[in-house]
């Protein structure tokens, strides 16, 4: 897995190629809970994931309620079909806001922060 982070605007794109799995999540945890700290909008550009595993899962939902209770805002973005798959499965699809692709994703988390 390789995790590459940016800053656009007030938003924080963390964007993950590879796979998601128990040996990875560990470095994606630390990751996100540090965008989380500097950071009240993230984006997780999902482009590139091959694959997520329940534990990743863990972590993206760990991080979407942390950013919830500081009022903050997740978007995922452009998940594979796969990967999509794990979160219509898993009942994820849901709770967490996915857009098409990073611009969709960017555009609406923008909108979130002219309206607040």
């Amino acid at each position: 897995m390789d995790i590459r982070e940016s800053i656009l605007g007030d938003v924080t794109v963390i964007s993950i190629s590879g796979r998601i799995d128990l040996t990875s999540v560990g470095e994606l945890e630390a990751r996100l809970n540090k965008a989380i700290d500097v950071s009240s909008m993230i984006v997780i550009d999902l482009e590139e994931t091959a694959y997520i595993s329940s534990s990743g899962l863990r972590v993206l939902l760990a991080g979407l309620k942390r950013l919830g209770r500081q009022n903050g805002h997740m978007r995922l973005a452009a998940p594979q079909l796969m990967v999509r798959n794990v979160l219509e499965i898993s009942g994820l699809c849901n709770l967490f806001s996915i857009q098409r692709n990073l611009k969709e994703a960017l555009d609406s988390l923008q909108a979130v922060g002219k309206i607040s």
